[in-house]
């Protein structure tokens, strides 16, 4: 880990290394972490289109233009590790969150997916199914998911405990069915979605994942099976109840919802970058317009898992049952 730069050495660093190439994969700056006091908007333009991971530490007036903005050292080390270690997959993750930033959620989900493809296909990732632990899912002739619907009211139970509510494509293409029924029958006034078992999901599984052939075709299957694309629709109708750990896509989708209630022992997490990968379940979408692009970062490039009085705190749930 480099040692923070002051304003005035990050703002030289620049000005003597003038070319991108010297800042971000392949280059002796993979990121760049500097001191906001006394820091002037001079820099806001290179900031905002800079091929590397941009962290502030503490309080200046360029903190609202950085990738991340942390309070202090202490989380710095991971941070630095991690882009270090996934260097492209960071660089992609903070374009995304900044490119879309302003769009609408359609929009920036279509932009996701491409940079989702984009790093399903880098090495980081290819590196990673190299290493990967071949462990097949437990089959279960009970249903992914139970669906009730009474007075209006729609429950959706995620119904795998055995596999900690691991998404797979068939729940996925389970749940696409029954939230297009959903967006389709507008007698339905309350979604409720929860899950059985201690975790309500891992998220993807990662069994399945690095399936697709090429990027192009891995862009087109997600933009016809994304839940959360149906998810926008549904939102102002939606509660998700959350009990245990919702980690990747389980966040992801969650956080389209129009309130999420979760219970104290409950935690969140993306640890996508460790497999060279981004959020891409709408996670890049969903959670910045809960929490911001700057903690959406935070929680991207350290994998931290963050627990529901921190989640209440940022806004990432509505609500802790007690």
């Amino acid at each position: 880990m480099k040692k923070p730069l002051s304003f005035i050495e990050f703002s030289n660093l620049i000005a003597n290394k003038p070319h991108l190439d010297n800042f971000g994969p392949n280059s002796n700056n993979p990121y760049l972490a500097f001191n906001l006091s006394g820091s002037d908007d001079s820099l806001t333009d290179w900031i905002r289109n800079s091929p590397c991971p941009i962290i502030g530490i503490g309080e200046g007036k360029l903190k609202s233009e950085c990738d991340l903005a942390i309070n202090n050292m202490k989380d710095l080390p991971q941070i630095s590790k991690n882009i270090i270690e996934h260097p492209v997959t960071s660089m992609v993750l903070i374009q995304l969150l900044r490119a879309t930033e302003k769009l609408s959620m359609q929009n920036s989900l279509i932009v996701e997916s491409f940079a989702f493809s984009t790093v399903q296909k880098g090495m980081e990732f290819k590196n990673w199914l190299l290493k990967k632990n071949e462990v097949d899912l437990p089959v279960s002739k009970s249903p992914d998911l139970l669906i009730n619907l009474e007075n209006n009211i729609l429950s959706i139970i995620l119904n795998r405990a055995d596999t900690k509510n691991a998404i797979t494509c068939k729940m996925r293409d389970e749940l696409n069915e029954i939230l297009e029924m959903a967006i389709i029958d507008t007698n339905i006034s309350r979604i409720s979605l929860s899950a059985n078992g201690r975790i309500f999901s891992t998220g993807g599984a990662v069994q399945e994942f690095g399936l697709v052939t090429d990027p192009a075709s891995a862009h087109w299957i997600r933009s016809i099976s994304l839940p959360a694309k149906k998810l926008i629709q549904l939102q102002d109708k939606l509660c998700v109840n959350i009990n245990g750990g919702a980690v990747g896509a389980a966040i992801e989708m969650a956080a389209f919802s129009k309130k999420i209630v979760a219970s104290q022992n409950s935690w969140f997490q993306l640890p996508e970058l460790k497999y060279g990968l981004i959020p891409g379940a709408g996670g890049t979408v969903s959670i910045p317009r809960r929490i911001g692009r700057q903690k959406t970062a935070y929680m991207a490039i350290t994998a931290k898992k963050v627990s529901a009085k921190k989640a209440l705190e940022w806004g990432l749930i509505d609500a802790i049952e007690h």
